[in-house]
C-alpha cells in the first residue's frame, strides 16, 4: 500500500512536514522509509529535506518486505471478521495465546496468521494491536504494517480505539451502571497475577448490567477506557464479583472451564479511509451454554 498526498497549498514547505503532520509517522517510521528511498516525490526518492510545491505528489511506500521467520507457519481455521490491505480481525477462540512464547511456541494466533500471509504472499511481521489473555475470547486486531500499528497505538492512548466486553460475573451489582477506577498493577512475586495497588497504573472499566438471574449470576458489559492486563478480571474480583469460571481471581467452575469474557465489540478510525470501523463478534458457545441454562438469555 502506498500512503499519497497532493500538495494543494502552502502549509508545507517540506517532505519533512508533510510525513510528520499529514501522514503522522513516527521520527523512528520516518528515518525507516526515508534510509531505504520509500518516500517519493512525483515518483523521485527524495530526503525529508526536499522542497514541496503546489500540485506535487509526495507518496510513502509501505509495501517492503519484512523478515517474519521468528514466528513459525502454522495451519490454523483462523475465523476472518474483516480483512483489507491494511488490516486483518479475527474471532481468537478461548485457550489459545496470541503471542508464541515458550509454552505455545507453534500454537499461538499468530503462528496461524504467520501462515496465513506466507499463503497470500504477504511478506510482514505479525503485528496484533490489542491483546487478550489465552482463556479470554473475542475479537483481535493484526495490523498488516507497521505505519497502520502505529496509527490504532496512537488511537488507544487518545482513547479512539472503543473495545467492549461481555463478562460473566458472581453476583448482583448494586449499581446497575457504573465506572470502577482502581489502579493495577503486578502482584508481588508474581509474574502473572495483577492487583489493585496504589501503586499501580490507572485503570478504568466502565460497566453495565445487562442481566440478572436470582441472587447468582449476572450479565455485564464492560468497556475499557485503559488496557491494563487482566484488568476487567482484578476489577470485578475486587469490587467482590469475580468472572464465573476465572481460577486466578475467583474459583473454578462447573459450568465453564475458563474465564466467562468475550471481546464482542471494537471501533476506531479506520486509518486510510478516515472512516469509522465497526466489528462485532457473537459470543462463543460455551458463554451461551451458560446463559441458556440459566434463563435463556441471548
Amino acid at each position: 500500500m502506498f500512503l499519497e498526498y497532493k500538495v494543494t497549498d502552502y502549509r508545507y514547505s517540506n517532505i519533512n512536514q508533510i510525513l510528520k503532520q499529514e501522514f503522522k509517522l513516527s521520527g523512528r517510521l520516518i528515518n525507516k522509509v526515508i534510509s531505504s528511498h520509500l518516500v517519493l516525490l512525483d515518483d523521485i526518492a527524495v530526503d525529508t529535506r526536499s522542497e514541496v510545491k503546489i500540485g506535487n505528489i509526495i507518496k510513502v511506500d509501505l509495501n517492503y518486505e519484512e523478515e517474519n521467520d521468528n514466528i513459525v507457519p502454522v495451519k490454523m481455521n483462523l475465523d476472518i471478521l474483516f480483512e483489507d490491505d491494511c488490516l486483518l480481525i479475527l474471532n481468537k477462540p478461548a485457550g489459545i495465546a496470541v503471542h508464541p512464547s515458550i509454552l505455545h511456541f507453534d500454537d499461538s494466533i499468530s503462528n496461524g496468521v504467520r501462515y496465513y500471509f506466507d499463503l497470500i504472499g504477504l511478506k510482514k511481521k505479525i503485528r496484533p494491536v490489542n491483546r487478550l489473555d489465552l482463556n479470554t475470547s473475542g475479537i483481535i486486531v493484526f495490523a498488516k504494517n507497521e505505519y497502520i500499528q502505529e496509527c490504532l497505538i496512537r488511537q488507544m492512548n487518545e482513547n479512539q480505539f472503543k473495545k467492549e466486553y461481555i463478562a460473566i460475573v458472581s453476583g448482583i451489582l448494586d449499581k446497575k451502571v457504573g465506572t470502577i477506577n482502581l489502579p493495577i498493577a503486578r502482584k508481588e512475586n508474581s509474574i502473572i497475577e495483577r492487583c489493585v495497588s496504589p501503586n499501580g497504573k490507572t485503570a478504568i472499566t466502565h460497566y453495565e448490567v445487562l442481566k440478572e438471574f436470582s441472587d447468582a449470576i449476572s450479565i455485564v458489559k464492560c468497556s475499557l477506557q485503559t488496557g491494563r492486563t487482566h484488568q476487567i478480571r482484578v476489577h470485578f474480583m475486587e469490587i467482590g464479583h469475580p468472572l464465573i469460571g476465572d481460577s486466578l481471581y475467583g474459583s473454578k467452575s462447573s459450568i465453564i472451564n475458563r474465564q466467562a469474557l468475550h471481546c464482542n465489540h471494537i471501533s476506531f478510525i479506520h486509518p486510510i479511509t478516515h472512516k469509522t470501523l465497526s466489528i462485532d463478534c457473537e459470543l462463543p458457545l460455551d458463554m451461551k451454554l451458560i446463559i441458556r441454562t440459566i434463563a435463556g438469555f441471548f
